[in-house]
């Protein structure tokens, strides 16, 4: 009999096909869902440490206690990747996603019911056709009207479900240049992230500048992207950025952990610098391929091509 793709859902491995979360969980009715999304080079899970320090702040901040300690959790993460990455053609790589609630809304629940929080861990193919042609094309990137969330709302650094923001803002994009991606602002007019990657700009005579880091979710790839560039002698800060800063720039990129790190070839329908990936970007993803022992440049096109 063959093997078959587990998940992990509150204290036991099952079938991935079989995985159910209950209609009345707070993080559907609530969109009360911390979370963490890491991805496997070679088939080990990148930054898996980092990724959980992260998760213990989310948690912390919405006053969820897992049950689970980081060990504990990152002993499931790991038996549970490498089982289901056993599975994969080789050369490929598989996503892992993390996903905890407070557990039952209590306002749909008819009787009292004991409240334990639902933690859940299951894999999923990395998505390469939405990105392997990027790495040598470029994204575009549109500034949304929809603003980021106030920190009043829930801190920046809190990585959460609540993404209603990001769907619509994403949506305008769009709408207002196909094929791009939002970037958003906040009530002040500074530059945040984009729906679900970190932004940077990149000037000759700065280096590499990233939104500061008390606006914008604190990035596992942003930092890697910072270390890299620290070993290649490229210049590394943080300051406030407008709109304007984007226009000016000498390039742009985008990072997140499923494809890492993008060039941004146009803003609002205009060419950024000469339209093409520039050098620094070119440094930059070469130096993590050779980071992570892997072409991610390469393994991205052979499996966007890949039969079925």
């Amino acid at each position: 009999m063959s093997e078959t793709s587990l998940a992990y859902i509150n204290g036991r491995f099952v079938p991935a096909d079989q995985l159910a979360i209950s209609v009345i969980d707070a993080g559907f009715v609530l969109g009360a869902t911390v979370t963490e999304q890491l991805r496997t080079f070679g088939g080990r899970l990148f930054r898996l440490q980092a990724h959980l320090d992260r998760l213990w702040r989310s948690l912390e901040t919405v006053g969820i206690e897992p049950g689970l300690s980081q060990n504990q959790l990152a002993e499931l993460a790991t038996e549970l990747a490498a089982h289901n990455h056993r599975l994969l053609e080789p050369g490929d790589d598989l996503g892992l996603g993390i996903f905890i609630t407070p557990g039952p809304y209590l306002g749909y629940c008819g009787q009292p019911v004991e409240v334990r929080p639902t933690v859940c861990l299951h894999t999923y193919p990395l998505a390469f056709w939405l990105w392997a042609s990027k790495y040598r094309q470029g994204q575009a990137l549109w500034i949304s009207s929809v603003q980021q969330v106030d920190e009043a709302c829930w801190p920046a650094a809190l990585k959460c479900r609540s993404r209603m923001h990001y769907y619509l803002a994403d949506r305008e994009a769009a709408q207002k240049d196909p094929g791009s991606r939002a970037v958003l602002l906040d009530r002040e007019g500074f530059i945040t992230e984009t729906s679900t990657a970190n932004i940077v700009i990149y000037r000759a005579e700065q280096g590499l500048v990233s939104p500061p880091q008390e606006r914008i979710l604190p990035g596992i790839s942003l930092e890697m992207l910072f270390h890299l560039a620290h070993g290649l002698g490229i210049p590394t800060g943080f300051g406030r950025l407008r709109p304007e800063d984007l226009t000016s720039a000498d390039e742009i990129m985008i990072t997140s952990t499923p494809f890492c790190v993008l060039p941004i070839t146009r803003l609002q329908g205009q060419p950024v610098a000469n339209g093409q990936p520039g050098p620094i970007y070119q440094k930059l993803l070469q130096a993590w391929s050779k980071e992570v022992g892997i072409d991610i440049v390469a393994q991205a096109e052979r499996f966007t091509h890949r039969p079925g």
